[in-house]
Formats: structure tokens, sequence, C-alpha cells
């Protein structure tokens, strides 16, 4: 009798550990909001059928939960355990207030850009580029070049390497943030990349992972799927972001 009880015990704080997560939101509250969200902003959503959605409790919150959701028959669904991830030191801007080194992570909807990897050889559909020590994103707001990704030699007086020691940008995708077009000092290198360590660490405006999380997401991803991210305050999002 006391084995099968320690058994039940256990099972309970598993299922409680894995149903509750890094902001302190059940997984199960953190899906319904996702599927709330998706649903208030179902416009803007029309065209893609592979979304993450990642939100916070408070706009200042440097962490945040991410949910994968994939549409089909035009129905919106949670295809993974909510995760949870690092954003801005200083939490999500306001829509449209993002500016160049401010800390935080911008607010909307964008489209998930070119992939970078340090292997030649890697488990996704995406298209990806190796990346070497020539490559770098522009951050000068005086360059030509600003918020692209350009190999090899440049003028642009500040740029970041997206080959680094660490392994933070081992796998590294561009959120096209600012990018169609691209206005001087509205922000640059926002990217979904890898954390420092095990945990997902705050950023300078990025959505930080793990790289267990980001290989699941990675090998979950097909380009005809127009996999896109839709990023913000949840009372923001809930609102809808065609009306802010």
């Amino acid at each position: 009798m006391r084995y099968i009880l320690h058994i039940l015990l256990f099972q309970c704080l598993v299922i409680c550990l894995v149903n509750e997560s890094a902001n302190g939101q059940s997984t199960v509250t953190a899906a319904k909001k996702a599927l709330h969200i998706v649903k208030r902003n179902a416009v803007l959503l029309e065209s893609v059928q592979q979304l993450l959605v990642v939100f916070n409790e408070t706009p200042k919150q440097n962490s945040a939960i991410l949910v994968a959701m994939e549409k089909k028959n035009k129905v919106w669904r949670v295809i993974f355990t909510p995760i949870p991830v690092g954003i801005g030191r200083k939490g999500f801007a306001a829509p449209r207030a993002k500016r160049e080194g401010d800390q935080q992570s911008p607010t909307g909807f964008f489209r998930l850009g070119q992939l970078f990897c340090y292997d030649k050889v890697v488990n996704t559909q995406m298209p990806f580029i190796q990346t070497t020590s020539e490559d770098k994103w522009i951050d000068d707001t005086d360059s030509p070049d600003y918020n692209r990704h350009i190999r090899g030699k440049t003028a642009a007086k500040s740029y970041e390497n997206l080959k680094i020691r660490s392994d933070e940008y081992k796998y590294c995708m561009a959120i096209e943030y600012n990018m169609h077009p691209v206005v001087k000092g509205m922000g640059s290198a926002i990217f979904l990349h890898l954390s420092e360590g095990e945990m997902p660490n705050p950023s300078a405006g990025c959505v930080v992972l793990t790289q267990s999380d980001m290989e699941r997401l990675l090998n979950w991803m097909k380009p005809e799927l127009r996999p896109s991210i839709l990023m913000g305050n949840e009372k923001v999002l809930m609102s809808g972001l065609l009306i802010q």
C-alpha cells in the first residue's frame, strides 16, 4: 500500500511540474491565452499556418511564454507544451515604440526569416546559411546596410558577429522586425536564438530559448506554412493589434 501511495505521489508531482511554466502560469492557462490571442488577431494571421505566440503578463517582465501553433482547416491548435523564453531586459515595447538600444523586444506580427546555423547539417526543413566568421548583422543606424545581414567587409561602425565563441547563435533565426521597409533607429538584429545556459535568459531584445526547445521548433517548421511570430504583452495582444 505504501509503495502504491509513493507511486501516486510521484505521478502527481510530475504532473504539477509539467503543467507549471517558468512564469508561474499553468501550461493549460498559457495555451488558452494563446488560443484567445490568435482569435483576436485572426485577420493578421490569415496567410500563415505556423505561428509562435510569445507573451508576458506585465509589459516590463523580461521572461515570457512561447506557444507553438499550427492552423489546419482554418482551426488553430497548440502543437507543443508552452515554452519559457527570455525577451528584452526591459520587456516588450508598446506597438511601434521599439527603438535601437532600448533593451526592449518589439511588439507585433512578423515573419520568421533567415536561419543561420553553425553546423553544416541541421534537422530542419527551413533553408539556412551555415555561419562563418564573415557573417554580420549591421546595427549602425547610419549605415546603408542597417538591420541587414552581410558577409565580408563593412564600413559600418557597429554590427553583430553571427558566429561567436558561445553557442548562443548556434541556431539564430531572424525575426523580420523593421525590415519591410527598414526605418533608421527603429531597432535591429531581433533574433530567435539560444540561451547562454540551461535556462532562458533576458536579452537586448531577442527571444531566447534553450537548445532543445529550439531544435524541436526547427524540426517542426515548414517553409511552405509561412512560420511567423506574434509577440507582445498579453493584454495588448488580446486587444487585437489592428486596433492599437
